[in-house]
């Protein structure tokens, strides 16, 4: 029987795509292609035995070698009875259902005998109403350790201080056993009651109460679960990462904060010191007692992994791109990271300083030379409870944008890893190279009025516990007086002890009065006015300044120097690494894409380069579509009837406005999505009332996208008695905040929801006649 097989798959120059049938290992079928990643062929196949599947693997071939073992692999099948067509589309998931799903916070989730925070019984409710309405997938953020000093700063999701601890905070008590005082869980029970009445989650309130609870619980029964094989058991297998985990804990508790760096003891990690500790007989107990909270939650999450998986849901986990640099991982193994840059994002609408997550970058290098062991184990940890995963800004893999430790904004960063320029490359584009001008912060009389001038509206403002607006000079003097030195003419420099933004922000702590922030914010634009940063291995290469035609140092270019420096940024930060960053993806992703069975899914938001979805369709990774953040520049809006069949399409994420904020937040925009996109005539309503969010899910619902995931509270607004009140109160992060207090919780109980008759048969019917 002749088939031709078709396979979307990029290579290189200089290399071929080849198919080997059944068990043959000799030389490969090769296929043809036009483009360099479309590649078909037509085989004679004898398929006569229609129950036996033939096994079939694709590889990359050069010199008649196959290059690409991970490829070759990974198996595909076929038969007489499965082939009716001529033309088979090789695809892995062209036998599974497109599939609807709901997305939200654990933490988020409100139930009546919750403890004013969602908890993994609350998810296992959840699993079970999410089969009830046909939905097949539950995607949750991350739920890993975060606890730095016990304050509501904690409460950011994506900076753990471990890879493998869980969140004590999701521990349901009311899986264990009942606190035999009677008055001490009394009192515990009408805080619970006030806690849970709560709008918001009460991070530090909850946390401390649960923790007292708990501490309660462990030394009621903590001596009878330590003695259980299945609590000896989770310690043997897990004594890497756990015991380590255990006595950081302690020590932070200990000593207020995570910063191992300032601790007085253990400061530098020591494995017989840390055995010698956790055996000693005043630290034995505590280190056990963080060992039970994992052991609990190992246990209740592991329950609800396999309800999930019974009730045929596939639950979504998340991996974050970065880890805590004062974190367990930092501390046991400093030599997988880079502490002297920080992780975080170029500038984007959403935040135009770009942003900066704090997270120390990834020491690729070493963790290639073990074979991506720290990765694999992560990994393979988040399989024992998940079927599907989603990768934290995926593009960290190809490149992380890089920002020095020693600045507040993200403007300073560049792609690391990346190929800097010489000043030689960069005058090959017309631009003259002036060091001093292009590389330090070019300040001028008229910069200063710009940026300060209009700070004058504070001058002789009084402030109650902080001075005197200025010092009472014109902000302008001000400027100069205190941070500046003069240089020549009408030029200034920032002095020695302001070189850095982190100097700036160390000179304002703690004044928080509007003149103080705005005056902050203004000489923080001072240290960013470069046109290029130099590189951190290589200090005499450069890279261009992100989104630097917005500053005044590039007004002071000639036009001529404008279009030289344009050119170059453009080839930079377009065109400049693509087949680099896709090697660089390549040299990781497979490997880690092929560690276990989980269903694999990447953020692909932001900048991406040209390269990204030349590796994500070629390793078969879902991608991300939301339509208010289409892929391509050339339109406004994404157009859900053409996503990819291998993509998530959503509403909306957590770091987004929920669907009726959006509705609200640009109303010529919402405009033009009423008459193009919905195609509806006349003026757009001022709210999107449920009859709008309805059409929107349904379109959604259609998509060609394997997944259709929606938040919680888009889902909720189809109903106008279901529907959230106040829609700014669903909102769960605001990514251009650094100090967000992450704290969304449902509006109504999950018992509410699963009595919503109406609201859970018109989502059950929708998914149903969309497809899913």
């Amino acid at each position: 029987m002749k088939i031709t097989f078709q396979i979307d798959y990029y290579t290189q120059w200089g290399e071929s795509l080849g198919i080997r049938f059944g068990n043959n290992t000799d030389a490969p079928f090769l296929l043809n292609t036009a483009d360099g990643h479309t590649w078909q062929g037509t085989a004679d196949l004898d398929l006569s035995s229609t129950d036996v599947p033939m096994l079939y693997r694709y590889g990359v071939w050069r010199d008649g070698k196959c290059i690409r073992e991970e490829r070759c692999t990974m198996p595909h099948f076929v038969t007489a009875s499965k082939v009716r067509e001529s033309s088979l589309v090789v695809d892995r998931w062209q036998d599974m259902q497109r599939l609807a799903g709901v997305a939200v916070p654990v933490f988020s989730l409100r139930s009546e005998g919750s403890f004013g925070v969602g908890d993994f019984g609350d998810l296992k409710t959840l699993v079970g109403w999410a089969a009830s309405v046909n939905m097949h997938l539950l995607q949750i953020l991350p739920i890993n350790d975060t606890t730095i000093n016990h304050t509501w700063t904690d409460s950011y999701p994506y900076n753990s201080i471990s890879i493998y601890a869980l969140h004590p905070q999701y521990i349901d008590l009311r899986q264990l056993p009942a606190l035999k005082d009677r008055e001490r869980a009394a009192s515990y029970e009408a805080l619970r009651q006030e806690l849970n009445a709560a709008i918001q989650i009460d991070y530090e309130a909850v946390n401390r109460a649960k923790r007292a609870y708990l501490a309660d619980l462990f030394a009621q029964e903590g001596k009878k679960v330590l003695q259980s094989d299945g609590f000896k058991a989770f310690v043997d297998g897990n004594r890497d990462w756990l015991l380590p985990y255990a006595v950081f804990s302690v020590l932070r508790d200990q000593y207020g904060h995570s910063d191992f760096a300032r601790w007085p003891k253990l400061s530098a990690y020591d494995a017989a010191e840390v055995e010698q500790f956790a055996a000693s007989s005043a630290h034995r107990s505590s280190v056990q007692f963080y060992q039970y909270l994992q052991y609990l939650l190992h246990i209740q999450l592991l329950e609800v992994s396999n309800y999930a998986r019974q009730q045929e849901v596939i639950l979504k986990g998340d991996i974050p791109i970065g880890i805590s640099r004062t974190s367990v991982e930092a501390w046991v193994e400093p030599y997988y990271f880079n502490m002297q840059g920080s992780t975080g994002a170029p500038p984007d609408p959403f935040s135009v300083n770009g942003q900066n997550w704090g997270f120390p970058t990834y020491n690729w290098d070493y963790m290639l030379q073990d074979g991506l062991q720290w990765w694999l184990h992560r990994f393979r940890q988040m399989a024992t409870y998940f079927s599907a995963y989603r990768i934290d800004h995926i593009l960290g893999f190809f490149r992380i944008w890089e920002i020095p430790v020693d600045a507040v904004h993200g403007l300073l960063g560049h792609f690391s890893p990346a190929l800097p320029m010489s000043p030689a490359e960069i005058e090959s584009f017309g631009l003259p190279f002036q060091k001093e001008f292009m590389t330090q912060p070019f300040i001028n009389d008229e910069l200063l009025e710009l940026r300060f001038g209009p700070l004058r509206k504070y001058v002789g403002a009084e402030a109650s516990g902080e001075s005197s607006a200025y010092d009472g000079k014109d902000p302008v003097q001000y400027v100069k007086d205190t941070f500046l030195d003069w240089q020549h003419d009408d030029i200034w420099a920032m002095k020695d002890y302001f070189q850095t933004q982190r100097s700036i922000e160390h000179f304002y702590s703690g004044k928080k009065k509007p003149r103080n922030l705005e005056m902050k914010e203004a000489l923080y634009t001072l240290i960013s006015d470069v046109l290029f940063v130099p590189d951190h291995k290589e200090p005499t290469l450069y890279h261009p300044r992100i989104a630097v035609q917005d500053d005044y140092i590039y007004s002071r270019l000639q036009p001529w120097e404008q279009e030289a420096f344009n050119r170059l940024y453009v080839h930079y930060f377009w065109h400049r690494h693509n087949q680099f960053w896709y090697k660089q993806a390549m040299l990781k992703l497979p490997r880690l894409v092929n560690a276990t069975q989980m269903i694999v899914c990447g953020e692909d938001l932001g900048m991406v380069p040209e390269c990204v979805p030349w590796v994500m369709k070629e390793l078969q990774i879902l991608s991300l579509e939301i339509q208010r953040m289409p892929k391509s520049p050339e339109d406004e809006f994404g157009h859900t009837a053409r996503y990819p069949l291998l993509s998530v399409c959503t509403t909306g994420t957590h770091d987004t406005e929920t669907l009726r904020q959006w509705w609200m937040l640009d109303p010529l925009q919402t405009q033009r999505y009423w008459n193009n996109e919905l195609g509806l005539p006349g003026d757009a309503p001022a709210e999107a009332s449920p009859e709008i969010c309805a059409r929107i899910v349904s379109d959604h619902l259609v998509s060609p996208s394997l997944f259709c995931i929606l938040p919680l509270q888009d889902w909720l607004s189809i109903d106008g008695e279901l529907r959230n009140p106040d829609a700014d109160a669903e909102r769960i992060n605001i990514p251009a905040n650094p100090r967000h207090y992450w704290r969304y919780r449902m509006h109504l109980t999950l018992e509410q929801l699963q009595q919503s008759k109406a609201f859970n048969e018109w989502v059950r019917q929708v998914i149903t006649e969309s497809g899913r």
